[in-house]
């Protein structure tokens, strides 16, 4: 059985352990020689940050052999993991074995890399300033990545204070979102440096209850964060007056307890947020435009003004190009390396005909 005998089940739980949906990936693990349960907070560059019930966080590092497996498997250890540690002679945390996440939300780096964002939350509070960080598109792009994940959204619309009518703005997005059943919760308009932020997030701030706060840099994660932790934990940055861009005062994720019990993952601002999700994926976020789509005259319809479409007319023109440009960036990504150059050469050729062309006309 589980080796929490020696640990407060309670306080593990305010770290958002759920036994019920952890407990056989828990079962699985060699809790042999010593073995605690922690739940990791902090990622750098050559260690982790641990918290348990047993006093302060720690700082550990991963067994070589953990890492390579992880490595191998194209994953890596992440803020909400859950892990055992042993303790060696010199009384040093060794984490040697990760429980098997429930979900995790990744994106790909530059490089087509995928890469682990966090793991083991229960909702993902997408965060958009009422400024000009106010797009649209940006939200579609976050929707896909925790539609991806299984994991459900609550939209928080933050600087409410600063907007002269936000209730507009709630009303844009569910305009915009408009047939998606894309397991948004709600949407909510806050100012995150008042108390009412808290008592407005209350029903999902329970005990056992893990939420990541996700968003550009500058939308105000960290504000947010530290009114329903009660506490400035999170140091806070202005803007840009000209496009309201963030200077990225969270420089790295890390898990925080609030004082309503749960847990909240802050994370750095994502200039770039390149999904990693292919075409069926994406339709499926896309539960709109798939349901209209099969009312379409062609089975292949591109919904770019082919006769008999069901889907243009019917959702808004931004949700529909947001769904198209994903689409393009999920199909590039699918390509193998040779599919890609011969497209490559494709274009070349086009482009020399174009060429050729301009120069004859100017010719005559």
């Amino acid at each position: 059985m589980l080796n929490l005998a020696a640990q407060s089940f309670n306080t593990l739980r305010s770290l958002g352990l759920n036994i019920s949906t952890l407990g056989p990936a828990l079962e699985a693990l060699d809790w042999r020689d010593g073995a605690q349960l922690w739940r990791l907070t902090e990622v750098h560059r050559d260690s982790f940050g641990l918290q348990s019930s047993d006093g302060p966080a720690v700082q550990a590092r991963a067994l070589p052999a953990l890492t390579q497996t992880l490595h191998a498997s194209s994953e890596n250890l992440c803020v909400g993991d859950w892990v055992l540690t042993r303790r060696n002679s010199f009384g040093e945390a060794w984490i040697h074995a990760r429980a098997a996440p429930l979900n995790t939300l990744t994106r790909r780096d530059p490089e087509g890399r995928r890469q682990v964002l966090v793991s083991n939350v229960d909702l993902a509070v997408l965060v958009m300033g009422l400024d000009h960080d106010f797009k649209l598109a940006r939200l579609d792009r976050y929707l896909v990545l925790t539609h991806a994940a299984g994991v459900p959204a609550l939209i928080v619309l933050s600087k409410a204070d600063l907007c002269a009518d936000a209730q507009a703005k709630i009303a844009a997005v569910r305009a915009h979102l408009g047939r998606s059943c894309s397991s948004v919760l709600d949407i909510l308009a806050v100012d995150g440096n008042a108390d009412s932020a808290r008592a407005q997030l209350s029903p999902w701030l329970g005990l056992g209850q893990t939420l990541v706060l996700l968003g550009s840099s500058g939308a105000g994660k960290s504000t947010l964060s530290n009114t329903l932790c009660q506490a400035p934990l999170q140091a806070v940055g202005s803007v840009r007056e000209d496009d309201s861009r963030g200077r990225h005062t969270t420089t790295g994720r890390s898990l925080k307890r609030c004082l309503g019990g749960a847990c909240i993952i802050d994370t750095p601002g994502l200039r770039s947020l390149q999904l990693d999700a292919d075409v069926a994926s994406l339709k499926l976020a896309f539960d709109d435009v798939s349901e209209l789509a099969t009312a379409c005259k062609f089975r292949n319809c591109a919904h770019q003004g082919e006769p008999g479409c069901a889907v243009q007319g019917v959702l808004s023109p931004a949700r529909l190009k947001s769904f198209q440009k994903l689409q393009r960036e999920a199909a590039r990504d699918q390509m193998s390396h040779q599919d890609r150059r011969e497209q490559l050469a494709v274009r070349k050729i086009w482009g020399r005909i174009g060429n050729a062309a301009v120069r004859a006309k100017r010719s005559t």
